[in-house]
């Protein structure tokens, strides 16, 4: 990302000046006074939200604070579901997919009355700070909350789709490509043997980081993404040259939101103009269950630890991430408003190795 710029790099020596800190007042605190703080999971899960969970209990508690686990996310917020934490809660969870505290949406969190609600659980259990795991759903809901009520929140990104600004890599990004190109290795085999295509449908309503990636190492021969323009004529003639050189497996990779419409709308279209036989297959929801790879264990872990840290150094409304290896912390409202790039040179290597 070239203009991205960091807000403050976490644990790093060079504070220089053209850093700009923030925190309560705009102003720099050098430790907050939080005794005890609230953890969430929301939106949509995603592989190493276990993992971002226990890093930040056993740091808070390492920290000598009392920690809080909230269930459900903003409903449990809203319910009450708040139950206190120990080092053991968490124990034999970071190989675990999905979240131990559970997660789902919430219509009244929308609406100032439950967000009042959602306030008078938080302080009737003395939670002075919270650490929101989630994606851009949840950091909206995370800075409406904090300016009505002044709750400090700090995020971490936990979401499959690695759109957020702020950080190179998402919790759950890793994982979910994995078990997206596991199932593509297989298909090929079955799209070798028939002389058939294949489109394969990946998630990414808004963003096609998963498809982008996944198409790259999957060797597809084409990758249908939101942020670049899909043809549909272009790739009917493509289709009709793989047919042509009898090539074998021919794989089409498809973000559900890419313009031209999912796999099965893109496929049907691609028969209707040539008469190519073709399959399809929707990955959909197993994307974002199994065991998260050691890269999202990591990052979960760093983050999640990080999303404390911050807390206790006085940060009110930002979330952690990673970029180019160090920590950085970015206002929340950044990490929607600011559209995160794709990596051109991966579409540029899809259209030179597919050849």
């Amino acid at each position: 990302m070239e203009d991205f710029k960091p807000v403050l790099l976490v644990g790093s020596s060079d504070y220089s000046e053209e850093l700009t800190l923030f925190g309560c007042g705009g102003s720099w605190i050098m430790k907050s006074e939080i005794e005890r703080i609230g953890v969430f999971t929301s939106g949509g899960d995603s592989p190493g939200m276990n993992a971002a969970v226990r890093a930040a209990v056993r740091s808070a508690i390492r920290n000598g604070k009392e920690v809080f686990g909230i269930r459900r996310g903003y409903r449990g917020m809203i319910e009450g579901e708040i139950e206190k934490m120990c080092p053991r809660s968490v124990s034999n969870i970071i190989q675990r997919g999905g979240t131990i505290l559970k997660t789902a949406r919430s219509e009244l969190f929308f609406d100032k009355e439950g967000r009042q609600r959602a306030y008078e659980s938080v302080k009737a259990k003395g939670i002075e700070g919270l650490v929101a795991i989630g994606g851009d759903g949840t950091f909206r809901g995370a800075e409406e909350f904090f300016e009505e009520f002044g709750i400090p929140m700090v995020g971490v990104p936990g979401t499959i789709d690695n759109d957020l600004y702020g950080t190179d890599f998402t919790i759950g990004f890793d994982t979910a490509v994995n078990t997206a190109l596991e199932a593509v290795d297989k298909i090929r085999d079955t799209a070798e043997s028939h002389d058939r295509i294949f489109l394969i449908e990946v998630m990414g309503r808004q963003a096609g980081f998963i498809g982008l990636a996944v198409g790259v190492a999957g060797g597809a021969e084409e990758i249908l993404i939101p942020e670049t323009k899909s043809d549909l004529d272009g790739l009917c003639e493509k289709a009709q040259g793989w047919a042509r050189k009898q090539k074998g497996s021919r794989i089409i990779i498809v973000s559900e939101g890419d313009e031209l419409g999912g796999a099965e709308e893109i496929g049907r279209k691609i028969a209707e103009s040539t008469g190519i036989d073709y399959r399809v297959c929707i990955l959909g929801h197993t994307q974002r269950g199994g065991a998260p790879t050691a890269r999202d264990r990591i990052l979960a872990s760093v983050l999640g630890s990080a999303a404390v840290e911050a807390l206790l150094d006085g940060e009110t409304n930002a979330m952690v991430g990673e970029v180019n290896g160090k920590v950085v912390r970015t206002p929340l409202r950044d990490t929607w408003q600011k559209k995160k790039p794709i990596d051109q040179r991966l579409a540029q290597l899809c259209e030179i190795l597919s050849s």
